[in-house]
């Protein structure tokens, strides 16, 4: 080891040589603590993004009244799982996808697809792929993203959606797959419930000691604000005022990302995953009034 090398040359009197040994050392220290650091860093990464919860092998596995299974495959060739809620009133006045956070699945957000739909809504709520029922296995926001355009698919081609009446609503990790599905695909509004400007802003929050350069060279970038000004379609945001998980400064930032027409609305006294419970029944009315608003007159146009 250099280091050594540095003390046989310190004893012969060798200074210079020494000297030399010793910066080597330090830098191939360093050279080794930054890969070492890097490939912990992706590992770590992946651990916090994806959380993926399959569905009970035995127990129940109930579609929520009004619901049914649907089943429908990416690019990729994996199945994704997901339940599909026709409204009563028909024809619906928009069709709402629904894109769920890094935790749990479906089975979660089943309440989404019953409320919305009594609304006059068309509601798809599904899992991305290692998700509940779905197959395959998450690992990068190139699979989610690839997820969220099959969904959207989905709807279009077998539900017989139209694009200007399609509403994407993400919650948390899923308004970055709204972000990019939205700025490349037509739709008639978009909603960001609980979302992250970026992969990097995130680091800082969960690594705040973690040096700036070393926050951008996560392999998921989930930079929805620089994709946001693609979107073509009126924008909701809805945050938490005491969101402790994805700080309210990352939804101003995708507010302020956001082209107009937009909409800001914080959530008083709520969190990160409780913005319905807080807000109750105007919770449901904000988002509905957002929707008939966006979807109504462009269908007219």
């Amino acid at each position: 080891m250099f280091f050594t090398d540095s003390y046989q040359a310190l004893r012969r009197g060798e200074r210079l040589l020494a000297l030399r040994y010793a910066v080597i050392s330090v830098l191939v220290l360093i050279l080794i603590g930054l890969l070492v650091g890097f490939f912990m860093l992706r590992r770590f990464e992946s651990a916090v993004i994806f959380h993926p919860e399959r569905a009970p092998w035995s127990g129940t596995w109930n579609v929520p009244a009004g619901g049914e299974d649907v089943w429908f495959q990416v690019a990729s060739g994996e199945r994704l799982h997901g339940w599909y809620f026709r409204t009563a009133k028909q024809p619906a006045a928009a069709t709402v996808i629904y894109f769920h956070g890094n935790g749990g699945n479906l089975s979660y957000v089943g309440w989404v697809g019953e409320k919305l739909s009594r609304r006059g809504f068309d509601v798809l709520l599904f899992d991305y792929r290692g998700y509940g029922r779905s197959e395959g296995e998450v690992s990068d926001e190139r699979g989610l993203y690839e997820d969220a355009e099959a969904a959207y698919d989905f709807v279009l081609k077998e539900r017989g959606a139209r694009p200007e009446r399609i509403v994407l609503h993400g919650q948390s990790l899923g308004t970055t797959a709204v972000a990019d599905l939205a700025g490349r695909k037509k739709c008639g509004a978009i909603i960001l419930e609980s979302g992250l400007s970026s992969a990097s802003d995130m680091a800082g929050v969960v690594l705040p000691w973690l040096p700036r350069f070393l926050r951008g060279v996560t392999r998921n970038k989930l930079d929805s604000v620089r994709k946001l000004p693609n979107v073509r379609c009126p924008v909701l945001v809805i945050h938490g005022e005491s969101d402790e998980v994805i700080p309210i400064a990352q939804g101003r930032a995708l507010y302020d990302a956001a082209p107009e027409p937009k909409k800001l609305l914080i959530v008083k006294g709520a969190g990160h995953n409780n913005l319905s419970m807080v807000g109750g029944s105007s919770y449901l009315d904000a988002l509905s009034e957002f929707i008939e608003g966006a979807i109504l007159p462009s269908a007219e146009e």
